[in-house]
Formats: structure tokens, C-alpha cells, sequence
């Protein structure tokens, strides 16, 4: 008798975790849910594209300006010449403090682009 209670509990216990895996997974797959999880990882390509395409643009500032003390481009400039450029990178603002204490999210400030885009599809 105690062998067929412990199997019949044992039985139910497995039909319980497999319809819960089932059912996680069945909500995992409709259609709602799985646009979210693409929307989620192209939000976050493109925040690394971004901060990919900052790092080049600052790299190559750096190295414009290595080569212009090299080649003695920094000289006094001519009135009359255009004004100087401008660096293509802005500084990165500082990172805001963590409102609670062992906060997980505490991530380096994003660095921005100096222009203003009128593009309203851009980094929803």
C-alpha cells in the first residue's frame, strides 16, 4: 500500500513540473511575446552599434590629433581661415548614482552623438 501512495505522488508531482515547463513555454512562444524578445535584442544591437560607432569616431579623433602635432598642423591658425572643427564625440556624462545600495544596473554613462536627429524611428 505504501509503495502505490509514494508512486501515485510521485506521478502527480511529475504531471504538475511538466504542465508548468509546458505552459511556460507554450506563453514563451506566441507571437506577443516573441516580438518583445526581438524588439529587446535589436534595441540592444543597436546600443552597441552606437556605442561601437562612438568609440571609432573618438578613436579617430585621437588619432587626427596625434598626426597634426606630428605634421605641426596646430599652429597658430589665420584669422581669415574657417574656424577650427569640432570634436565628433561629446564627453560622457557623469554615471548618476544608484538609488539603492547593491544596485546590479550600475553602468558606465553612454557617450552622444553632438547632432540632433529628426528621425523618430530612432533608438525607441
Amino acid at each position: 500500500m505504501f509503495r502505490r501512495t509514494f508512486w501515485f505522488t510521485a506521478g502527480a508531482a511529475a504531471g504538475v513540473w511538466a504542465t508548468t515547463k509546458v505552459n511556460r513555454k507554450i506563453k514563451q512562444l506566441t507571437p506577443e511575446s516573441l516580438a518583445a524578445q526581438a524588439a529587446d535584442k535589436a534595441i540592444e544591437t543597436g546600443h552597441k552599434l552606437k556605442d561601437f560607432a562612438l568609440d571609432v569616431r573618438e578613436g579617430m579623433v585621437r588619432r587626427e590629433a596625434e598626426l597634426g602635432g606630428a605634421l605641426g598642423l596646430d599652429a597658430p591658425v589665420d584669422p581669415e581661415l574657417p574656424v577650427q572643427r569640432h570634436f565628433a564625440v561629446e564627453a560622457a556624462r557623469p554615471a548618476p548614482h544608484a538609488k539603492r545600495a547593491g544596485s546590479a544596473k550600475n553602468r558606465p554613462a553612454r557617450r552622444t552623438l553632438p547632432s540632433n536627429s529628426n528621425n523618430r524611428n530612432e533608438d525607441h
